[in-house]
């Protein structure tokens, strides 16, 4: 009877209190399958990995969450390589899933992007210091005098109805469920200056393997800025330009800044490298991603080599 009363009380406390203060320690969600401390190398189309994957010491291979993780050395790292598949949920689960799997060091991101800033050209590899998610919309309802935004926070100026804004989340080892708001994601600051101090020693290619067609000047790498991210393709000159006054960003993609998001949630180190593969509707004529896609990606792959040997050597002088 005494027991009974003691459930019923320790009930009645926790409908009284925070569901938080009554929770247990939460359940592992997925074992870790590897101890060997990595870094976490995502892209999200099969090119863009086996760009760096053909470079790499493979020393085994898992499976985690449906996608195949290979692991072993790149550039003398060690690392683990997987798809993140497409756009924005795809990229969170994928990250989500090897943070969980591995005892990660860190979590690199190498693939395509649009262009937005209009100095840049295809080819060019951007590495922001920065992420937002800029699809995050309130859609306003029209009114006779405009625009009725009252829901929306005025951050950034608006595209007709869209209104961005930022994203709510929670960090892991802050107080449960106490959710902050943030646009920007950081990436890790020491990883931005170790992919400074690689810039004059690498070339990138004009062609991809020497094949037609090729770049009318050599590419460069841009270190710093914004980029921004969302689930949709975007070839709209209008919008592109829109991007640009709005977010200052140098490129767009699909995938970096939910990347960046649950990096930040999970307090692990995140640095993107993107190369641009089309200018994101600003390009005369056709979208030029279906002839620039493979020499961009090995663009990408080509600058996150050179940042790791950049690693390793400031790890071991």
């Amino acid at each position: 009877m005494k027991q009974y009363i003691w459930r019923s009380l320790l009930l009645l406390l926790c409908m009284a209190v925070s569901l938080s203060a009554c929770r247990g320690k939460p359940g592992i969600i997925q074992p870790q399958v590897d101890p060997t401390a990595r870094l976490i190398v995502l892209s999200a189309f099969e090119p863009e990995l086996s760009a760096l994957v053909k470079q790499t010491e493979i020393a085994g291979e898992f499976l985690v969450n449906g996608r195949a993780v290979i692991v072993g050395k790149l550039a003398g790292v060690e690392v683990a390589l997987s798809l993140s598949g497409v756009s924005m949920v795809n990229a969170a689960m994928a990250t989500q899933a090897l943070l969980d799997a591995f005892e990660a060091k860190g979590v690199i991101f190498s693939g395509i992007a649009g262009g937005v800033n209009p100095n840049l050209r295809i080819g060019d590899v951007v590495i922001p210091a920065r992420w937002g998610q800029y699809q995050e919309n309130v859609f306003a309802r029209e009114m006779p005098g405009g625009w009725d935004s009252r829901s929306a926070q005025p951050d950034f100026g608006n595209f007709g109805m869209m209104f961005p804004q930022p994203v709510s989340l929670v960090r892991e080892g802050g107080t449960p469920d106490d959710e902050e708001e943030r646009f920007w994601f950081d990436v890790d600051p020491g990883m931005l200056e170790t992919a400074q101090r690689t810039v004059d020693s690498i070339v990138l290619e004009r062609c991809f393997g020497g094949m037609a067609p090729c770049l009318e000047q050599a590419p460069k790498i841009v270190i710093g800025g914004n980029g921004v991210s969302g689930p949709t393709f975007v070839d709209n000159a209008e919008y592109r330009q829109y991007v640009w006054e709005t977010f200052q960003a140098d490129a767009l993609d699909m995938e970096s800044a939910a990347v960046a998001h649950v990096a930040y949630t999970n307090n692990v180190p995140f640095i993107a490298f993107r190369s641009l593969s089309d200018l994101a509707g600003g390009g005369p004529g056709e979208n030029e991603m279906a002839a620039f896609f493979m020499l961009a990606a090995q663009n990408a792959a080509t600058t996150v080599e050179r940042f790791l040997k950049e690693m390793v050597v400031e790890e071991h002088p």
